[in-house]
């Protein structure tokens, strides 16, 4: 009797171990990832900031994309291969037969053609992307095959399509919720409140929630064709940099974007694991050109001063990196040198502000989003600007405040005087366009327009647009550059290091260049 009782216990045992196991086996697998939230939209036609990107890279997929640790070919995704017109002009790709979006409907040349429409239409930041600009019109040959027809040669086009403003969201979708590809969809497009909180895409997860400044939630997406990623549902949650390091080292989040180098010591490296390398961001001051506006700093002379005062080197030691000698990210091809950058020089900042009228200096208010981003503080940086600036006379009143209506104002160029940083849009030297006389940041936000600048200089911008000769065209961007450093409004001062801290179990950690950090390749070991 005893021994029969013995066996009973021991098999129930055995019976509630192996619930255990399945009940675990049966739990949802979440990646938690501690994030400084940057997002505008999370509407492909609208969006465009860096944490957009991170989720509409796991949430959209490109016609054509990168490879997943680098930059170094164009390769195929949604599209299996394409060609172009002997002038240019028209680029034809092929769909893979088997994609299909969340919903389970196939993606069809049609949907591409409303997507591409849309981003130009809708007129939101994307439509001021070069590649978008430049899109006369996307069009559906028959159900696998679209046309793009571009109003000017684009050497730069293909890089362009790896771009999240060019994902493909499902048609049907969209337009049951208020969205249009129409020519008047600037005004009659309302499908961005319904796409911030939903999405109509066809990559490994779908967007299933937002609350702003809080959380966003991504869960997988079941009809997802390509390979199955491992966590059934990311959080992404807004934390500041000191409490992802508290929660990151309490186990309560699985990666941490925003950490700055001093947070990252301390850590049990059996339980976090740190990368560094080199990042793609670039810090710069902007000045407004518009006397009206940016008064003094408005002129030509003090921001020369403005550059020559700032100590670079000690925005290195704070943050790594290098310092880039314009707009353009070193490790993009074209890039100058750091060699090429310029170097302090305060006498001479001195000299330029009493050629300007300025020997006894001005003051003026400094915008920025008060923030620490990818291990940045934006506030250490304000008040280093400041210090450097007061030695030739410049008194500088800081202005931090949330992103909302700092970035409004920096859009819409109201801004007199204002901290920021830039990623790249595109992995290609066509993004300097963006801060020469005709580009978006150069006459949207610091109305520096085309008005008055030299020809010569006008023409070599038109140059470097549609050179298709490599090495020519890098000829190009490198003079635009040094151009830019004399004359510009622009005042680039570092680009800092990339630092990302994770739980030692998680696996498939890759910093990407373009989109960040692709979630859906992180699995747990």
């Amino acid at each position: 009797m005893k021994g029969s009782r013995l066996r009973l216990m021991l098999l129930l045992i055995l019976v509630l171990a192996l619930s255990a196991v399945g009940v675990r086996a049966q739990e949802e697998q979440v990646l938690v990832v501690g994030h400084r939230e940057s997002t505008d939209f999370y509407d492909p036609a609208r969006g465009y900031t860096q944490t957009t990107g991170i989720v509409l890279r796991s949430v959209y997929e490109t016609l054509v994309t990168f490879p997943d640790a680098d930059t170094s070919a164009i390769v195929p995704a949604l599209a299996t291969d394409w060609s172009v017109s002997e002038d240019g002009l028209t680029w034809t790709l092929n769909l893979r037969s088997d994609a299909v979006f969340s919903s389970g409907s196939p993606v069809t040349a049609e949907d591409v053609a409303f997507s591409f429409n849309r981003v130009k239409n809708v007129g939101g930041s994307p439509a001021g992307s070069p590649a978008v600009a430049n899109m006369a019109s996307a069009t559906a040959v028959d159900a696998d095959t679209v046309e793009i027809k571009l109003n000017a040669v684009d050497p730069a086009f293909l890089v362009g399509l790896t771009s999240n403003w060019f994902a493909v969201s499902e048609a049907a979708v969209v337009r049951a919720n208020g969205g249009t590809d129409a020519a008047d969809a600037a005004t009659t497009d309302v499908a961005g409140d319904y796409l911030d909180q939903n999405s109509a895409g066809s990559g490994p997860y779908m967007l299933e929630s937002w609350d702003k400044t809080v959380q966003t939630v991504l869960v997988r997406n079941p009809n997802y064709v390509g390979t199955a990623p491992y966590f059934d549902r990311i959080i992404i949650q807004n934390l500041e940099p000191a409490a992802q390091q508290a929660a990151l080292a309490a186990g309560e989040i699985d990666i941490a974007l925003d950490l700055t180098s001093d947070q990252m010591a301390g850590f049990n490296a059996d339980e976090v694991s740190i990368y560094r390398g080199p990042g793609n961001l670039i810090h710069f001051i902007l000045m407004n050109n518009d006397p009206a506006i940016g008064g003094p700093v408005s002129n030509p002379l003090v921001q020369q001063a403005v550059r020559l005062a700032l100590d670079y080197d000690g925005y290195k030691t704070l943050w790594g990196g290098v310092q880039p000698a314009a707009n353009l990210a070193i490790g993009i091809a074209g890039a100058l040198p750091e060699s090429a950058a310029l170097s302090r020089d305060v006498e001479a900042a001195r000299a330029l502000m009493a050629e300007a009228g300025y020997a006894d200096g001005f003051e003026i208010t400094m915008d920025y989003w008060d923030t620490t981003f990818q291990g940045v503080n934006l506030n250490t940086n304000a008040q280093k600007i400041a210090a450097d600036l007061a030695e030739i006379g410049i008194t500088v009143n800081l202005s931090p405040g949330e992103i909302g209506p700092k970035l409004e104002a920096y859009r819409a160029g109201t801004q007199a005087f204002g901290l920021w940083f830039w990623g790249p849009d595109i992995n290609d030297p066509s993004d300097f366009l963006a801060f020469l006389p005709g580009g978006k940041v150069a006459t949207e936000r610091a109305k520096w327009p085309v008005e008055g600048v030299a020809q010569d200089v006008l023409d070599m911008i038109e140059a470097a647009r549609s050179e298709l000769d490599e090495a020519r065209r890098l000829e190009l961007y490198g003079e635009l550059q040094l151009f830019n450093q004399q004359n510009s409004p622009f005042a680039p001062f570092n680009q800092p290091d990339i630092q990302t801290a994770f739980r030692a179990d998680l696996q498939g950690y890759v910093w990407h260049p373009v989109w960040l950090v692709n979630l859906s390749l992180l699995s747990r070991a």
